[in-house]
């Protein structure tokens, strides 16, 4: 480790040196109807290789030979413009391209930078359009952010209709999920039926599963990097849809032309409201809702400063009101809530910063009430965070980003509050602190025109810290001794410095194909206590401790990258190995509701995941889509479980195989398919069932008997394999530059597949056996939804 580091510090040191004569343009790229910046859009020097794209704020520095008079500039969906410079002086430039206008038989290629896949060292990673997104089959007529990215090789869906995923063999404590910088702890609406995100307020989004820059840490397994819209700050905009189970509306405009904008975005279920009048009375307070809302809105102040600010709250929301005595009811709610301040702000044409302040809340709350008393729960998770990126275009060969990161964590596991009679009940699981910081430094260098490294180090630290009041408890009862170990305020409990090296290459085989290779080593000190496999609102992060040491991971991976058709199809093999340590798992019975020994209900052990992923896309045309396939193994080793050998673990898949197409039949109608196809999940289940005799009942004189299941090994059966296809049809029905209607008809598992959720057992008691029966979420289900934009 060591080595590594000094020769890191080594190569910073003496890669600096002197190249050609040139000069710099830098400035943004914007969309020349709303203003809104563009990510990704490639700044080119025709017939060459010479080009670089803008960053997460559109912003973009490229150096040129001092005789270049002009660049090309294009984007995905727009029309290429051709800039004219000033030769031999830098300049700063703001640039405006206009969006095509598609003819059904016309194909596009010159869209962003076509061979970025195969010339830059990112490998392992995927972004989408939130128009794109908006495309793709859905249940329920709702959009997901979540769902679309399951459809990409080495990411597998956490089960029906969940938004869960599971990247290269981790768990879904293992993404790091961000909304405009935000860290999103529970992503899920509807029990983890749809995800948080309104794909109305979504300009991109961006997936890392592997060769994670030195810039991105706190997850051993993927990024998912969720990008809000800026808004309209050239006219007002109104959008939305309706749907079977939804409403959507959103709001976009200028604050003050050309300099500001504002964006509000806003969704709620409305099948509570409209299914209230034709309930009987005795369970009419029954209900179950989510809502959620978006914010954002940015200020140009000048040509080197901007200001972002953008928030998210949402809520989910179930009632229950016992049938037969109606003062015996529940109330029971979770929800996020983000706010980012971001300041963009330009040193000189070669030095970007962008330096945020965030906030984020993740928090339940649980009332119960019961006639004679009731009680109330509560916990919740809160951050605050201050980070700073920089941007440094060094020289032509180098581009340099470095910067810190800091976070405090308040943990608030339960407070427990209420009454029975006259009986007053207070409790509370120790509040926790946390301190979590960073510092990086990268570099991408082009050692020639073949040959790309992207090195860096990230330095991490974690440091769980007073006032804290442990209870001591008894290793073999588990039982408290009544003895407690105090930490004052500030007091270290747990401190955990870690390093984090990074690196990554390209090796440009020919102008159409190219090798790459990355390594990434990650920590992660924070850890969702969960007994199922998808994250529910009941469970719980907590953070490293003196027992709970943070989970770490290596990971290798290999690919090769090919284009075909003048860059039209892409295609890509992936091989990964990840060992990962300090996995965490529950003792079989655990209790994780309001336990204050939660740590020692856990134990500790190993994972294992490898692998290779498959992929071809085409990009353009009228036929557009990609197939990807997956093989892979994912084991877990605890000595505590299996009798201490590897086992499967529970989101193993050997095969895992998905299609996307989207077809342009005219400009009214167009349409896509979905098809997955995924080895059925890893499962433990009974190998045999005793019965006991337990008594006689009195009122028929039969016997009656207790069964226990026997259980041999963890995970040692298969479920079913998991496949459907999913339809979509869009209609429009009137688009001109004011008003836009479109009907979107889309039918979910067409074949209507009976997919399995679980499995459980009944004895037979007449044959004297045992059978199993299936439970499955979804038959076929079709939807439709009526979207405007005016």
């Amino acid at each position: 480790m060591h080595r590594f580091t000094y020769l890191l510090f080594f190569v910073f040191s003496f890669v600096f040196q002197g190249f050609g004569q040139t000069f710099s343009i830098s400035g943004y790229v914007k969309d020349s109807t709303t203003g809104e910046t563009l990510i990704g859009a490639a700044i080119r020097l025709p017939n060459t290789s010479i080009g670089t794209v803008t960053n997460a704020y559109g912003y973009f520095s490229l150096a040129l030979p001092n005789d270049t008079k002009q660049v090309l500039v294009s984007y995905v969906g727009y029309k290429n413009k051709i800039i004219s410079l000033n030769a031999n002086k830098n300049q700063q430039l703001n640039i405006a391209i206009s969006p095509r206008n598609f003819e059904v038989n016309e194909v596009v290629i010159n869209a962003d930078r076509q061979d970025k896949n195969i010339r830059s060292t990112e490998m392992s990673r995927m972004e989408l359009s939130g128009e794109k997104i908006k495309s793709m089959p859905v249940i329920f007529g709702e959009s997901d952010v979540l769902k679309a990215i399951t459809l990409l090789p080495g990411i597998k869906s956490g089960g029906e209709a969940s938004t869960g995923f599971y990247v290269r063999g981790g768990g879904p404590d293992q993404n790091l999920i961000l909304m405009d910088e935000a860290v999103v702890y529970n992503p899920s609406h509807l029990f983890g039926f749809l995800s948080v995100f309104n794909s109305d307020a979504v300009k991109n989004i961006e997936v890392i599963k592997g060769g994670m820059p030195a810039n991105y840490g706190g997850r051993l397994s993927s990024i998912l990097s969720v990008n809000m819209r800026e808004g309209n700050n050239q006219e007002y905009k109104y959008s939305g849809g309706i749907g079977l189970i939804s409403t959507r509306l959103s709001a976009e405009g200028p604050i003050e032309k050309g300099k500001s904008s504002f964006l509000v975005s806003t969704r709620r279920t409305y099948v509570d409201i409209l299914a209230k009048p034709f309930l009987p009375d005795n369970i009419k307070g029954n209900s179950y809702y989510f809502y959620d809302m978006n914010l954002k809105m940015n200020f140009i102040l000048s040509d080197k400063d901007r200001i972002f600010v953008s928030g998210y709250f949402g809520r989910d929301i179930l009632d229950y009101q016992s049938e037969v005595n109606s003062s015996v009811n529940f109330n029971f709610g979770w929800g996020n809530s983000t706010g980012t301040l971001r300041w963009n702000h330009i040193f000189n044409p070669k030095l970007f910063v962008n330096t945020s302040v965030i906030f984020n809340r993740y928090e339940l709350f649980n009332d119960f009430n019961f006639g004679v008393g009731g009680f109330k729960v509560r916990s919740n998770l809160q951050d605050w965070n201050l980070k700073s990126d920089f941007t440094w275009f060094a020289h032509p060969k180098h581009l340099v980003k470095f910067g810190f990161n800091y976070t405090f964590h308040t943990f608030q596991p339960g407070i427990l509050s209420g009454n029975i009679g006259s009986t007053n009940i207070s409790d509370a699981i120790n509040k926790q602190y946390a301190h979590e910081g960073a510092i990086y430094i990268s570099d991408e260098w082009q050692l020639n025109h073949r040959i790309t490294l992207n090195y860096g180090l990230r330095a991490v630290a974690f440091n769980l810290v007073g006032p804290y009041k442990s209870e001591e408890f008894d290793n073999d009862t588990q039982l408290p001794t009544g003895n407690f170990i105090e930490y004052e305020p500030g007091e270290s409990i747990a401190f955990y410095p870690r390093l984090e090296p990074r690196i990554s290459g390209t090796f440009l085989i020919n102008d159409v194909s190219s090798i790459k290779a990355s390594f990434t080593q990650t920590y992660q000190f924070l850890h969702l206590a969960t007994t199922s496999g998808a994250q529910f609102p009941l469970d719980l992060w907590v953070p490293s401790s003196k027992l709970v040491k943070p989970q770490l991971a290596y990971q290798y991976a290999l690919g090769y990258f090919r284009n075909f058709k003048q860059n039209m199809y892409e295609s890509s093999v992936e091989l990964y190995y990840k060992p990962m340590y300090n996995q965490i798992e529950f003792k079989p019975g655990a209790s994780l509701f309001f336990n204050q020994n939660l740590e020692n209900e856990m134990i500790f052990g190993q994972g294992l995941s490898y692998g290779s992923e498959f992929f071809i896309r085409k990009k353009a045309g009228k036929l557009n889509g990609w197939i990807g396939y997956t093989w892979s193994r994912t084991t877990r080793q605890f000595d505590e479980l299996n009798m201490g050998e590897p086992y499967f673990y529970r989101y193993d898949r050997t095969h895992d195989m998905s299609l996307l197409l989207s077809y342009q039949f005219n400009k009214k109608w167009s349409g896509s398919l979905v098809f997955v196809y995924g080895t059925g999940n890893a499962t433990t289940l009974p190998d045999s069932r005793y019965a006991y005799r337990f008594g006689v009942d009195p009122n028929t004189a039969e016997p009656t008997f207790i069964f226990i299941d026997k259980y041999n090994k963890v995970n040692s059966f298969r479920l079913p394999a998991y496949h459907r296809m999913d339809l979509s049809a869009t209609y429009i029905v009137k688009q001109t530059k004011k008003f836009e209607s479109s009907w979107n008809f889309s039918i979910y598992n067409v074949y209507n597949r009976a997919n399995p959720y679980f499995i459980y057992f009944l004895p037979d008691i007449k044959n004297n056996q045992v059978k199993a029966y299936m439970v499955y979420l979804f038959p076929i289900v079709p939807s439709v939804q009526w979207n405007f934009r005016f």
